[in-house]
C-alpha cells in the first residue's frame, strides 16, 4: 500500500491509531457537478452537467467505486459518462491500468497508473490514490473522489441526458436516508474494514461486535418492510448492497467477520438477492475482480495470495421480497 506525498509515491501501511483501530483517510476532491454549473455543497463551481464531458475511473473490486457504477447504470448514463476500470490487483504503485489484470486501460488520459491521473489534477498532491474518481475532460481535473457525493450527482444532476427519472434521494425521505446511512456506514460499510485492518484484538472485536449488532438490527427491520427506507429502493439500499454482495465471499473469511454469513440471515439474504436481480445490476458485479483483488492484494492479511474457489452463492434464486411489502401494507 502507499500514497502520494508532494507528488511522489511513498510506501506506507494501512493507517491505524495507537489502539490498533483502522482510520480511513478523508477524500480531498469535493466539487460537485450541477445542472447549470453552480457551486454544490462543497468545492468550487463551474462543473455543469454535459453529455460526454465527464469520466469515471472505477474498480470492479472496490465497494465504494461499485456504488458509482450502479448509479451510472440505474440512471442510464452510460452514453453520457464514459468509464475506465482499473486492474483488480492493487500493487506497490497503487491502482494500475494493466489490461492483463482486468483493466480496460485509460483511453482518456493514456496513463498507466491511477496516481498519474491524480497528478494531472494536482502535481503536488498528497494523499491516498483511491477510486472512484470523477474526471472532467474539459478542465482536465478531478471533480470529486468521494463516492457518497458522486452517486448524488449521478442521481440528480444529469436529468437532461437520461430517461430514467427514479429519484434515489427523494426529498420526503432524505432525513430517514441520512439517519440510516449514519448507522450503516460506520458499522457495516467501513466496519468490515475496521475489522479486517485492525492490528489489535480489542480493536478487531469492537468492530466485529458492532458490525453484527447492526446486521441483526437490519435483519429485524427488513422483516417488516421490503427496503431500508420503505417500499422503494433508495440510495441507502445501494450503499449497503455493495458491502453485502462481497460479504460471504470476502469479508466473512478474509476480514474475519465470521460470526455469521449473510446467507444465515433470511431477510438480509433475500433482500440482497432482490437488489441483485434489479435489471442491470448483476452485470455490475464481478466476483472475479472482487476475490482476486482482496485475496491477492492484501498480502499482509493473506501472505500466499491464494484465492478461494468458494463460496457457491446463488444470487438468482427467487427472493420473495414482494410478500414483505404486501404484508406491511396490509
Amino acid at each position: 500500500m502507499g500514497q502520494l506525498v508532494d507528488g511522489v509515491w511513498r510506501d506506507r501501511d494501512e493507517k491505524t491509531d495507537a489502539a490498533g483501530h483502522f482510520v480511513r483517510a478523508e477524500t480531498k476532491f469535493r466539487s460537485w457537478i450541477t445542472p447549470d454549473g453552480s457551486p454544490g455543497p462543497s468545492g468550487e463551481g463551474g462543473f455543469a452537467a454535459e453529455r460526454g464531458r465527464y469520466h469515471l475511473y472505477v474498480s470492479l473490486a472496490c465497494p465504494w467505486a461499485h456504488r458509482t457504477i450502479i448509479f451510472r447504470k440505474l440512471k442510464r448514463l452510460e452514453d453520457a459518462i464514459s468509464m475506465s476500470v482499473v486492474a483488480f490487483h492493487l500493487g506497490d504503485q497503487g491502482w494500475t491500468f494493466d489490461t492483463g489484470q482486468g483493466s480496460t486501460g485509460d483511453a482518456v488520459n493514456g496513463t498507466s497508473k491511477l496516481a498519474e491521473v491524480y497528478l494531472l489534477a494536482a502535481p503536488r498532491y498528497t494523499g491516498r490514490v483511491s477510486v472512484p474518481v470523477l474526471w472532467d475532460k474539459q478542465r482536465r481535473t478531478i471533480v470529486n473522489n468521494e463516492s457518497a457525493e458522486i452517486i448524488r450527482m449521478l442521481n440528480a444532476a444529469f436529468g437532461a441526458f437520461t430517461s430514467a427519472d427514479t429519484d434515489y434521494y427523494p426529498a420526503g425521505l432524505r432525513h430517514e436516508i441520512d439517519r440510516i446511512n449514519a448507522i450503516v456506514y460506520p458499522a457495516i460499510n467501513n466496519g468490515v474494514y475496521r475489522a479486517g485492518f485492525a492490528t489489535t484484538q480489542p480493536a478487531y472485536e469492537q468492530a466485529v461486535t458492532r458490525l453484527f449488532e447492526t446486521l441483526d438490527e437490519l435483519e429485524t427491520r427488513l422483516s417488516r418492510q421490503r427496503y431500508l427506507a420503505g417500499d422503494q429502493p433508495t440510495e441507502v439500499d445501494w450503499r449497503l448492497f455493495t458491502t453485502l454482495v462481497r460479504f460471504d465471499a470476502v469479508y466473512h473469511g478474509h476480514f474475519k467477520c465470521n460470526l455469521r454469513r449473510i446467507v444465515d440471515y433470511p431477510n438480509l439474504w433475500s433482500y440482497l438477492r432482490d437488489l441483485y436481480q434489479t435489471p442491470g445490476i448483476a452485470e455490475t458485479v464481478s466476483m472475479e475482480h472482487i476475490k482476486r483483488h482482496y485475496y491477492g492484494s492484501h498480502r499482509h492479511i493473506n501472505p500466499t495470495g491464494i484465492v478461494p474457489l468458494g463460496p457457491a452463492l446463488d444470487f438468482h434464486a427467487p427472493h420473495g421480497r414482494a410478500r414483505v411489502a404486501e404484508e406491511s401494507a396490509a
